[in-house]
């Protein structure tokens, strides 16, 4: 088993799954071909998780959550340009952010449950920690963080948004599963957390709750900013604006492109 093999069958299965389109937008494709990367299950940087300045204690590591863990597999889903284009607009979120956000969950989840069934059915033990019933968020931290292990397996680094970086950018969404498979892992091509954000603050400007400062983003804030986008536009909700109409929209910005 290797990368490659892993990276056709998510290819296939982003080709050919209905989720990925919105027949109320017109067939709207969601996401973009997916980014994969790969961290084995016993890197140190896993338990460096557990520390509160990372994401807390409640985080598992990856042999809490499978005993025969070998190989932990995480990917980005970039929102397509028709997405990302319409949610550029300053004030309330796009439409078609706001389905990218929901239905794009959808097809995101449905991902994770494909990988889990095809490993198994390789032979190997699988799960995702996302749609475990061990799951949880407590405090507004989760117990498996998606963005902290997209770091770890080399996907890509902070923004002053706390988004993710990678170099199909930010805009999009993640996913992760925890294998038996020993897959070779994908390198950390940088030093720091947020080496490829180039701290220009167009996040800051784009923030409709002001959440966003040169120190960082307060996620109480946001938070309460999507509970109002919510009960505007139930069931779904989403904002997006410091991943959209920005220099790390779509890429690595600066010297990093």
């Amino acid at each position: 088993m290797d990368l490659k093999n892993v990276e056709q069958a998510v290819e296939e299965f982003w080709r050919n799954n209905s989720l990925n389109t919105v027949e109320e937008l017109d067939n709207l494709q969601i996401f973009s071909r997916p980014l994969i990367g790969v961290a084995g299950a016993q890197d140190e940087l896993f338990e460096c998780l557990k520390d509160e300045d990372a994401v807390g204690t409640e985080h598992m590591s990856p042999n809490q959550w499978l005993a025969s863990s070998k190989s932990v597999i995480t990917y980005f889903l970039p929102f397509t340009a028709e997405v990302r284009e319409a949610n550029r607009c300053m004030g309330l979120p796009a439409r078609e952010w706001l389905f990218g956000r929901i239905e794009g969950e959808l097809f995101n989840k449905a991902l994770c449950r494909f990988l889990v069934r095809w490993f198994k059915e390789e032979g190997y033990e699988a799960l995702a920690p996302a749609v475990d019933e061990r799951f949880k968020i407590v405090n507004r931290r989760s117990n498996w963080s998606e963005r902290h292990v997209a770091y770890v397996a080399g996907l890509g680094t902070f923004s002053l948004s706390c988004s993710i970086i990678t170099k199909c950018g930010s805009a999009g969404r993640l996913g992760s599963i925890i294998v038996s498979a020993p897959i070779e892992p994908t390198p950390r091509d940088y030093m720091t957390k947020d080496e490829n954000c180039i701290k220009c603050g167009a996040c800051i400007v784009r923030c409709p709750p002001l959440a966003i400062s040169e120190s960082g983003k307060d996620h109480a804030v946001c938070s309460e900013y999507l509970d109002r986008v919510l009960a505007r536009f139930h069931p779904r909700y989403g904002c997006g604006k410091c991943q959209s109409g920005v220099p790390c929209e779509d890429r690595i910005p600066g010297a990093r492109k």
